[in-house]
């Protein structure tokens, strides 16, 4: 979402990087360029105006003007200064007499229905045991759409149709959770393509009447400035305890993302990172900020690895490893794994340094160039997995074939598998011997 204000501060850190010792008047400059990348990318322009003074009060100081590294200086400042109008993390309340109540409000099209079911799948992975409400009896697919969601996830959805008022479906839902001693309800309520009134009286009757402990405003990132303006009104009718930020991994310049927040005082606490259903991140305001100014993210990364990953079939993956004995079914597995994490292109933006490296691959490439792998894999016998040296002639035209490739694509894979496979014995035998890159990496 960020990469083009990304690229641009980059640019600019860049220009300082090139100048040495800096003066006012650089630092001046830079700021000006700063600005224009934050508004372009749609920030709102009073937190434009107040961000750029903070940095710049601090920017000319005179450690920073005289120290050996000025422009690492002020890229430091910069980060501190969008943490600081990020906000900090904040956890749900969940603190009341269960069952307690979060309430999503949005507009139309913000995502709010796929969010609700997100979020539930979410908690019942922390042991919570969710009930989600379908209280949206104005877009009839609303209603529909949650109790399909909910089947998939297998947690229970309260419905009733588009008939009755929606604070009654929202008071016999709640009768419900009590009655099945569920720990969290999450209500689905009604949106609209814009603000009325007859919304807010709603939203505020539904209110009074569930006494919820979380009011979380669903915003499409995508919508800029508009977002902004949405969160302001939702938090003077109902008083917003969150912020959640959907379609993030959209092509949104990314100024509702350090705006709302802001803007509202209302902290931001999830981002929806996919359309799949555990696309949702709990917002980090030091690791977006790494991400947008292309510094990386390990942590989030470290995080999807460990929701998705094995810790068994990693332990035994990481003994294959040390033995040299990693084989073809053992890298299709893998491969399937990281998957799950995300496309690579957004995993390898994460890391420090390959940030930009990643933005000249085609994701579409590189996605298909995986799937053409774990289809020649896949074509394999288990016994030609194990041993791919069994793979003769024939053998590798049938793999070919099976898999709708073509023989020098299936060569190319084992080339590179033995490769690997080299490469492990030469750090085992560095290992062994106490040198080599064993003996670097403290093996």
């Amino acid at each position: 979402m960020f990469e083009s204000l990304s690229d641009k501060l980059q640019s600019v850190f860049d220009t300082l990087g090139r100048r040495g010792r800096l003066t006012e008047a650089d630092v001046d400059k830079a700021l000006r360029e700063v600005r224009l990348a934050l508004l372009e990318a749609d920030v709102n322009f009073k937190v434009v105006k107040e961000f750029v003074a903070r940095v710049r009060e601090r920017a000319i100081g005179a450690d920073v003007l005289r120290s050996l590294t000025p422009a690492q200086q002020v890229i430091k400042i910069v980060n501190e200064e969008l943490i600081a109008t990020l906000g900090e993390s904040a956890r749900l309340d969940l603190s009341g007499p269960p069952p307690n109540v979060i309430m999503l409000v949005g507009l139309q099209g913000s995502g709010k229905t796929t969010m609700a079911a997100k979020l539930a799948n979410r908690l019942r992975s922390s042991g919570q045991r969710p009930l989600l409400v379908a209280a949206d009896t104005y877009r009839p697919a609303a209603v529909t759409q949650l109790e399909v969601l909910g089947r998939q996830i297998d947690i229970p959805v309260h419905s009733e149709g588009v008939t009755p008022p929606p604070p009654e479906i929202v008071g016999r839902g709640l009768r419900r959770a009590r009655e099945e001693a569920r720990t969290i309800v999450i209500l689905d309520t009604a949106g609209r393509l814009t603000i009325d009134p007859q919304m807010m009286a709603e939203l505020v009757a539904i209110k009074a009447l569930a006494k919820p402990r979380e009011i979380l405003l669903v915003a499409d990132a995508m919508t800029g400035q508009e977002a902004v303006r949405v969160a302001q009104d939702f938090h003077q009718q109902v008083g917003l305890t969150g912020l959640v930020l959907t379609k993030i991994d959209g092509d949104a310049r990314g100024g509702a993302a350090i705006s709302m927040r802001a803007v509202t005082g209302v902290p931001i606490k999830f981002l929806g990172t996919s359309e799949k259903i555990d696309g949702i991140e709990v917002f980090h305001p030091d690791r977006l900020s790494s991400r947008i100014l292309g510094m990386g993210d390990m942590l989030t990364m470290i995080e999807k690895a460990e929701a998705v990953m094995d810790q068994e079939e990693t332990a035994r993956m990481e003994k294959k490893l040390r033995a040299a004995s990693f084989d073809l079914d053992d890298f299709l597995k893998q491969t399937r794994q990281i998957k799950k994490m995300g496309s690579i292109s957004s995993l390898l933006e994460m890391i420090p340094g390959i940030g930009q490296a990643a933005k000249s691959l085609d994701p579409v490439a590189v996605d298909k160039q995986m799937r053409r792998l774990e289809a020649i894999i896949s074509s394999m016998t288990m016994q030609e997995r194990r041993s791919p040296n069994l793979l003769n002639g024939s053998r590798k035209r049938r793999v070919a074939a099976g898999s709708g490739t073509s023989v020098q694509e299936v060569n190319a894979l084992l080339s590179q598998f033995r490769q690997m496979q080299r490469t492990m014995k030469q750090l085992q035998s560095g290992r062994r011997g106490g040198g080599g890159l064993g003996k670097l990496f403290g093996l």
